[in-house]
């Protein structure tokens, strides 16, 4: 008879340890129950209205959630602290933007020592030392670069072509030279140097500041006119750090004008004459101007003859034409304004060097 627990007719063949040992390999341990994520309702849970069969074992989920989030929170603040921290420790800080200093700038007539010559200005330029030279922009060359200790080499090249930029607006802008605009010049100035270049231009005075002609080439146009478009020009750009966040460039260059009278009834049949220029100025570059593309001027020394010494505003240049001798000579130092390798005279008035003149 088979026993209480049994069924009737006794214990399936073929499975030793009893019926239960069937399910044995899917019954599941309580550590397994716990990490289910969905767990069965209640016989009496799931007999409401709207009840499901199952819930989510959410809680642990969210607990583990949240200290992800706040594990990612503190990982967030401890870099952002260590970048302000580094911030602060950082000894190489941005440097400080100084203001530019104002233009030092010299302006020496040379005298003739005779009469100017005159004549055509094809054969003004070819009897004189100009007779090499190149016309316009063509005749302001870069020199060949290279990187320095903390400027890249197309930065020094930046800096070089802007002191170009300016000698080219300010030397050879045929609207500088007959005083019709100075905008060209001035989009090219550091903005602490406007208020000094405005006033060189509504009130030049010889008091080493605003002198108009340390700035530009301007020529008066009721007096004088250019005979030939094509300045002569000739000279080098050289360039040096003068500091880990500054740039200098030094521009020495001669400018040679064929001009002749603009009075009325004068002509194209008036006679030329050739009125030299020899302009040496140093620029100063920051980061900042390199990348705004403008320019500090330090300092401009200029030469410029044939005209007469004596006290002048120093605005518009004032030459003598063909023909025309100086009222008096100029001062014991005979300068060659074509002799870019030395420096520019300091003194107030020079005699000009009969060799810078044509010899016709």
């Amino acid at each position: 008879m088979a026993g209480r627990g049994d069924p009737p007719e006794g214990t399936p063949e073929g499975l030793p340890g009893g019926g239960e040992d069937e399910y044995r390999s899917v019954v599941f341990d309580e550590a397994f129950v716990r990490a289910a994520r969905l767990q069965e309702f209640s016989a009496q849970e799931r007999m409401g209205e709207y009840a499901q069969a199952v819930r989510s074992r959410a809680g642990r989920e969210g607990r583990t959630g949240s200290r992800q989030a706040v594990l990612l929170v503190l990982l967030i603040l401890l870099a952002f602290g260590t970048a302000i921290y580094l911030g602060v420790r950082n000894p190489y800080q941005p440097p400080v933007d100084e203001r530019a200093a104002p233009l030092r700038t010299t302006v020496v007539p040379l005298a003739p020592q005779g009469t100017v010559p005159g004549g055509q200005p094809d054969q003004l330029f070819d009897h004189s030392p100009v007779a090499e030279f190149r016309t316009g922009a063509a005749g302001i060359n870069l020199p060949v670069v290279g990187r320095t200790s903390h400027f890249a080499e197309s930065q020094v090249v930046a800096a070089l072509s802007i002191a170009k930029d300016y000698l080219v607006a300010s030397s050879l802008a045929p609207d500088t030279l007959s005083g019709t605009t100075v905008r060209p010049v001035r989009l090219l100035l550091d903005p602490d140097q406007l208020e000094q270049f405005d006033r060189s231009v509504e009130s030049p005075a010889d008091d080493g500041r605003h002198a108009l002609a340390g700035w530009l080439v301007r020529f008066d146009p009721r007096q004088v006119a250019l005979a030939d478009p094509g300045t002569r020009v000739q000279g080098t750009l050289r360039f040096e750090e003068s500091g880990p966040d500054t740039l200098d460039v030094t521009a020495d260059h001669t400018f040679t004008y064929a001009l002749r009278p603009a009075t009325e009834g004068a002509g194209p049949a008036a006679p030329a004459s050739l009125f030299t220029v020899h302009r040496v100025m140093h620029f100063r570059f920051d980061r900042e101007d390199l990348r705004m593309h403008r320019a500090e001027l330090l300092a401009s020394t200029v030469e410029a003859g044939p005209q007469a010494c004596g006290p002048g505003s120093t605005g518009t240049l004032e030459p003598l034409l063909a023909g025309a001798r100086a009222p008096e000579a100029g001062g014991p130092t005979v300068t060659d304004p074509y002799a870019t390798t030395r420096p520019a005279a300091p003194s107030l008035c020079g005699a000009l060097a009969p060799s810078a003149q044509p010899s016709l």
